[in-house]
């Protein structure tokens, strides 16, 4: 299953609304140290006599590099619609400049664009570098969480791993989402509705984990959160719900989520026009059985 539409303009949406919060709470410097107490006993030492370690440039950011800065402005300039473009400056950023302060940023871009083209292998190699540097960004991981288990197909590799990848991800934007600050001078219902999107992904990621397990009583709740939260609910949500639904014998749910997936445009109108047939004749079927 590809990415929908709907997940397109969700990530597009999240770039601008969650990136500023949840990239630079991860990015923000360690809580400064409180002077070192002097031992009872001993006396503290003289002025201009400071016994601490020597100052070093380990683990310091690289200096500031015109040229590179040069290069990050470029790349941020191109527009999102000359897709092809600014995917090879991303490349050839990273590339030029391996340890940039911006290189989480540009990954983080890549994420986005690999995702919303159905290129899962380069999005999950581009998610992995990046929360390598930034390892609590909620939008990747969640991106990452829901999109795993919905590229699956009998051919993937080592399919228990990916699934436990999936629902670590997932889970862990969940835990994250309460405690992401929210960018200055971004309106509180913006936040909102960012959050919510982030959480409905990773909530999709979860049913997804469970539908691929065959555990459709479990993925029932975490869908029907996934499509709660989202204001443009994807329709392939519905569908799984509904099958789900089906699966556990809510024949009258599973008509109500296929009704709904059949009214949302997208490549699953038909499929599920005829899922609601169904549905209603295995209800049919269940009210006629013999008790």
């Amino acid at each position: 299953m590809k990415a929908s539409s709907t997940q397109l303009r969700m990530g597009l949406f999240l770039a601008a609304a969650l990136l500023a919060g949840s990239v630079a709470f991860a990015q923000m410097p360690p809580a400064q140290t409180p002077p070192a107490q002097t031992p009872q006993g001993q006396t503290p030492p003289a002025a201009g006599q400071d016994k601490s370690a020597p100052l070093t440039l380990e683990g310091s950011p690289p200096p500031v590099n015109a040229e590179e800065e040069a290069a990050y402005k470029a790349f941020s300039a191109l527009p999102n619609d000359d897709a092809a473009k600014k995917e090879q400056s991303s490349i050839d950023f990273v590339q030029k400049y391996p340890q940039s302060r911006y290189r989480a940023e540009v990954y983080n871009w890549q994420v986005k664009y690999y995702f919303s083209v159905g290129k899962i292998d380069q999005m999950e190699a581009a998610a992995d570098k990046e929360l390598e540097l930034v390892p609590n960004d909620a939008q990747t991981l969640a991106i990452v969480g829901s999109a795993l288990p919905r590229a699956m197909n009998a051919n993937t590799p080592e399919p228990a791993k990916r699934l436990a990848k999936a629902e670590q991800y997932s889970q862990k934007a969940l835990d994250l989402l309460p405690s992401l600050p929210k960018p200055p001078n971004m309106p509180d219902d913006v936040f909102a509705k960012g959050k919510d999107m982030v959480a409905s992904m990773a909530y999709s990621g979860l049913g997804l984990v469970a539908f691929r397990r065959g555990k459709f009583a479990d993925a029932i709740p975490n869908f029907e959160k996934s499509v709660q939260l989202d204001p443009q609910p994807d329709p392939v949500n519905f569908y799984l719900l509904g099958i789900c639904n089906e699966k556990t014998s809510h024949f009258d749910m599973a008509v109500t989520d296929f009704t709904k997936c059949s009214e949302l445009p997208g490549g699953l109108q038909a499929t599920c026009k005829t899922n609601i047939d169904e549905a209603k004749k295995l209800g049919a079927t269940q009210l006629s059985a013999p008790k």
